[in-house]
């Protein structure tokens, strides 16, 4: 996503190209759509060869569905599951919609009383980064696999979206995500919940959590007041980013790779605001938000301190040094890693970045970047392989 692809502005978004009566939303104007579908060089057509690969030769699980298809970066080999049939079933329902994937993403994720576009956190968010990248690379198949993702990953997290009797008031309020995070992290109520962060967390948390403290995490979630839509998101992005790089302490640990999601998912709403009906924008945000928490709390709520960030020494390092380092980098074959620099980037591009914040973030990220950690001792064989992907990275000639 470093690339110079060539791109098309769309800056109206796709509920007036849907012929849907404006209701209030967030504004953003649309990140650049990189038409791979249509575009002629050479670069573009490959990518659109690679998705197309990927589509018909790779499920959007492997293992057993712990870990999910990271598009055209990250292929790996096995039967085809399952999981197939639906990106099937929403193939042929493009087929019938006159090839027209927008609307059949309408349909299905934003139409009813219970929108599946209300779950698309599930699955550690990837039905939501998933959508995002069709979105932005502007790609029917992309769109499919996204739409199977989230049939796939749907869950009972839809009912704090859709069930009324789940709304309710908080004990106390504040604009602010990360002063709520504080209260979470400082909350006694969860000490003692979790005996370590990782994988199992993730995986049976939001069962387990919901079980024993759904009214503590409805609290906190409730907590975060709507009054200015547009800056309670500006400032989403901006925790976003402080919840993994104001996190990492020091050289000796790794990034964590489960609040990095928090990041990725947070990029990936800014990707559709503009390009999705205007009544979703609220409930999109607060889907993140609830991803946000639980994530923070399976980690065992780290203490989030900005000044790691803002004492961050530029040196004079900046966007071009970034971009470089994403490109050329000893971790630019670690998708996660490229999907957390662009993200902080998106969002120095989107609401400035006088004070430098998401610069420092970037620059913080790639100096210090070796490997994911975050997985706990009882993770799997396969997560502590994603750990060590890198670490094997770093010898590679040439690096």
């Amino acid at each position: 996503m470093f690339s110079s692809f060539s791109t098309i502005s769309v800056p109206f978004g796709l509920a007036r190209l849907l012929g849907k009566k404006h209701v209030p939303g967030i504004t953003l104007e649309s990140v650049d759509i990189h038409e791979v579908e249509t575009l002629q060089e050479k670069r573009a057509r490959t990518l659109k060869h690679l998705i197309k690969l990927n589509h018909v030769n790779h499920a959007v699980f492997f293992h057993d569905r712990q870990f999910h298809n990271h598009l055209p970066h990250y292929m790996k080999r096995r039967s085809i599951s399952y999981e197939r049939a639906y990106v099937d079933f929403f193939e042929d329902e493009l087929v019938l919609n006159g090839y027209d994937w927008h609307k059949v993403i309408e349909n299905y994720l934003f139409s009813g009383k219970n929108p599946v576009g209300n779950c698309l956190v599930s699955g550690l968010g990837h039905p939501l980064i998933h959508l995002g990248y069709a979105y932005e690379l502007s790609s029917r198949d992309v769109a499919m696999e996204a739409l199977g993702l989230a049939a796939c990953s749907y869950n009972f997290l839809h009912k704090y979206l859709d069930d009324p009797k789940y709304g309710g008031l908080s004990t106390y309020s504040t604009s602010s995500p990360l002063e709520i995070l504080q209260q979470v992290r400082l909350d006694k109520r969860l000490d003692g919940l979790l005996d370590e962060p990782g994988a199992v967390n993730v995986e049976g948390l939001m069962g387990k959590l919901f079980e024993k403290c759904e009214a503590v995490v409805l609290e906190h979630f409730h907590a975060w007041e709507f009054s200015d839509p547009q800056k309670q998101f500006m400032d989403s992005q901006h925790a976003a980013a402080a919840v993994l790089v104001a996190t990492y302490k020091a050289e000796s640990q790794p990034f964590d790779f489960f609040l990095m999601h928090v990041l990725s998912t947070s990029h990936a709403v800014r990707i559709l605001l503009p390009l999705i009906p205007a009544e979703f924008h609220i409930t999109l945000v607060k889907q993140w938000w609830l991803l946000t928490l639980t994530v923070y709390i399976s980690q065992l709520r780290p203490e989030i301190r900005l000044e790691y960030v803002t004492n961050c020494d530029l040196k004079g390092k900046d966007w071009i040094w970034v971009d470089k380092m994403a490109i050329e980098g000893k971790a630019a074959m670690d998708v996660h890693y490229v999907k957390a620099l662009r993200g902080l980037k998106e969002a120095a591009k989107t609401w400035g970045d006088d004070e430098k914040f998401y610069l420092k973030a970037a620059a913080r990220l790639a100096d210090n970047f070796s490997y994911w950690g975050g997985f706990g001792s009882r993770s799997s064989e396969e997560n502590c392989a994603l750990g060590s992907m890198i670490r094997r990275k770093n010898e590679w000639p040439g690096k």
